[in-house]
């Protein structure tokens, strides 16, 4: 579980989160000084994402249940769903990576990442637009995404049930996030500096966290295999065995830099992630040790890219190659 070093980012974010937005919201600096705040505003957002939530998402955070569930609804103070990301991600995401049932990647029409899917004439100019489909990815998850996913009850092919407290978690955490980030720096600093602001992070935010899941999931080297339909409603299967399908749709990157592996969470240790999602971040550089030795024992191609840029360029040239018909 979480350690020590752990607990120190969790007070640092959500520290860097208070501070930035107590500085814009109640002290109305210039721009000059508000804008560059937007944007650590947004980073922050996505390192609270990234290293609080996700690790106690998984349960991974703390021995105590309690523990994991408060910190895994850091969430929805973010303006998201702690229950729904559970099964999007949870289950969708690591049981069928890469696969049709995969929610994360079950983007179309906008995006094309797979072969498997079908091609419109629009993605001949993806590499162009996914930026600004990026960008707004945070804003789409808590305004648009999750709204779909609560009203049809679904994520892909899994089934999102609520209780009564969850349906009250859901609408409450929506308009206290509102409220705070937007409703109440209107009435302090005005309509249009807030929603300039608000852009800033959200657009910023929506980046980072695109990026640091596509750069693991979608490139040259990732496999994108096809989920069998089985007899039960919603549930497809793996031809492979779970570890080595895993393996073979997952990519590390950048695992020698401290700085990107710190502020990711370990998200850049994704092979190790998504084979021991219940463990802590903090000890994956050492259990990558491990798993690089197994691979090569028993030939299991291990995918790694040196740094963050070879990733993008991988996942550039992926997303070219898918605008192909």
């Amino acid at each position: 579980k979480g350690n020590i070093a752990l607990y120190f980012k969790t007070f640092f974010w959500i520290t860097t989160t208070f501070f930035c937005y107590t500085i814009l919201v109640f002290f109305t600096p210039t721009p000059s000084f508000s804008i560059p705040l937007c944007v650590l505003l947004g980073f922050s957002f996505a390192g609270i994402g990234f290293n609080v939530m996700h690790d106690a998402g998984h349960g991974s955070y703390s021995k105590n249940k309690v523990v994991n569930t408060i910190f895994a609804h850091s969430l929805n103070l973010l303006g998201a769903n702690a229950h729904i990301w559970d099964k999007k991600h949870n289950i969708t995401h690591h049981t069928y990576t890469n696969t049709d049932h995969d929610d994360d990647i079950h983007v179309a029409p906008m995006l094309r990442m797979s072969k498997n899917q079908k091609w419109y004439w629009w993605y001949r100019f993806q590499t162009l637009y996914m930026w600004i489909l990026y960008a707004i990815e945070y804003i789409g998850w808590i305004i648009v995404f999750d709204l779909k996913k609560y009203f049809q009850g679904k994520a892909c092919n899994t089934n999102i049930k609520f209780t009564k407290a969850g349906h009250w978690i859901f609408w409450l955490s929506k308009v206290i996030y509102f409220t705070i980030f937007v409703v109440l720096p209107m009435f302090i600093v005005g309509v249009t500096p807030t929603l300039i602001g608000y852009g800033i992070t959200a657009g910023v935010c929506g980046v980072v966290i695109s990026i640091v899941f596509q750069l693991a999931h979608v490139h040259e080297k990732a496999l994108f295999p096809t989920a069998i339909p089985t007899e039960k409603e919603g549930v497809g299967k793996i031809e492979k065995e779970n570890a080595i399908h895993q393996i073979e749709t997952t990519a590390n990157f950048a695992t020698q830099n401290p700085f990107i592996s710190w502020y990711v969470g370990g998200l850049n240790f994704q092979v190790e992630h998504h084979l021991f999602p219940n463990i802590s971040h903090v000890h994956y550089p050492k259990i990558r040790k491990i798993v690089r030795q197994v691979c090569n024992k028993y030939s299991v191609k291990y995918h790694e890219f040196p740094t963050f840029f070879s990733a993008l360029i991988s996942h550039v040239k992926q997303m070219w190659k898918m605008s192909i018909a």
